[in-house]
């Protein structure tokens, strides 16, 4: 069986205008991007100590070596696309590229980089708006004309959306293309996985901490099911898992300092991963609204986001927004039943 490359699927695509044509030569000059960033996190220690932290953000998190080597990489292949503005995790602030650019990106290089030295699963996720000026990256989501994450694993895959669905690519290494793996990646509706840190019960809301309880019943609770548990602390894993076969995933907002709004951003992290799961007939919410509906505020805007199965996400929201939508609460399971304080 002979597989379309990516570059085969969007020169399909784009043959309609030259926006088209320019999303799809970015797209490709941020493959050409990933597979550098492979090559580097497949040799490993080997490769020099991409672990290391090299200094902080504005807002405390740590920058590894290797944010910093993958930023540069992304930066360098977007100098040859038709790219005006280039606003990245790793840039306190939007960075001009080229005068005549179309587009402006957003870019999260390395998500998932606290895992850079147990060799498991990072990767980069990437955001396409139109240029409109200098708030081209404070458009809402709705706006993306394309967006999508390379996943650094057992396999070097990107996931795709330009509006047409969801697609899946596979590198070849042999050929050096990326092969189309999966034409139209379907969300379950329903599923019996969630991935959430369960460690930081204590600081959700209630919403999100009964949500959690009632599939921690499972058949004996008020969903009448079992659940499993999943959380690999990097995204794109996560959100790889749940377009293959279902799953629900949250970082909520809580009670911590500096966690109101979520730790995940809402311009290169939650908006593309959002596209991608309504296309894949998902959905993502911040709990409550639709992430595509958000404006943000700045570049780095934080906010709680909850994506995967439909039935599920919907369901949260429901929690947040009445909460005579949540289950009847056995006493055993209650905050302040027979087993609680």
């Amino acid at each position: 069986m002979t597989r379309p490359t990516l570059q085969d699927h969007l020169s399909r695509w784009s043959q309609a205008d030259d926006v088209r044509r320019d999303v799809a030569s970015t797209v490709l000059a941020l493959a050409g991007a990933g597979i550098k960033i492979s090559e580097l996190l497949a040799a490993g220690p080997l490769a020099g100590a991409l672990a290391e932290v090299r200094g902080h953000h504005a807002d405390g998190d740590s920058q590894k070596e290797l944010d910093v080597i993958a930023d540069d990489l992304v930066r360098e292949a977007l100098t040859a696309a038709p790219v005006a503005l280039l606003g990245s995790e790793e840039a306190d602030e939007p960075v001009a590229l080229d005068p005549a650019g179309t587009l402006a990106v957003a870019v999260d290089p390395l998500d998932g980089s606290s895992n850079i030295d147990s060799n498991m699963t990072v990767g980069t996720i990437f955001s396409i708006l139109p240029f409109v000026g200098a708030e081209s990256l404070l458009q809402p989501g709705s706006a993306q004309l394309a967006a999508g994450f390379l996943i650094y694993g057992p396999q070097l895959a990107l996931v795709l959306t330009v509006g047409a669905g969801t697609q899946i690519f596979i590198l070849d290494r042999a050929s050096g293309d990326f092969l189309l793996a999966e034409e139209r990646a379907v969300v379950a509706p329903e599923t019996a996985e969630y991935a959430v840190n369960g460690s930081n019960l204590r600081h959700w809301d209630t919403a999100i901490r009964c949500y959690v309880e009632d599939c921690q019943a499972g058949a004996d609770g008020p969903r009448g099911k079992d659940f499993n548990t999943r959380w690999v602390a990097s995204m794109v894993a996560d959100v790889f898992r749940i377009l293959v076969r279902g799953g629900v995933y949250l970082y909520p907002g809580d009670a911590r300092r500096g966690y109101t709004q979520g730790r995940l951003r809402l311009v290169y992290e939650a908006n593309p991963v959002a596209f991608l799961m309504e296309q894949a007939q998902g959905a993502a919410t911040d709990g409550q609204r639709p992430i595509l509906e958000l404006r943000p505020a700045h570049l780095h805007q934080r906010v709680p986001l909850v994506f995967g199965s439909r039935g599920e996400v919907e369901r949260i929201a429901r929690y947040h927004i009445d909460a005579t939508a949540m289950p009847e609460r056995s006493p055993l399971f209650g905050r302040r039943g027979l087993l609680r304080a």
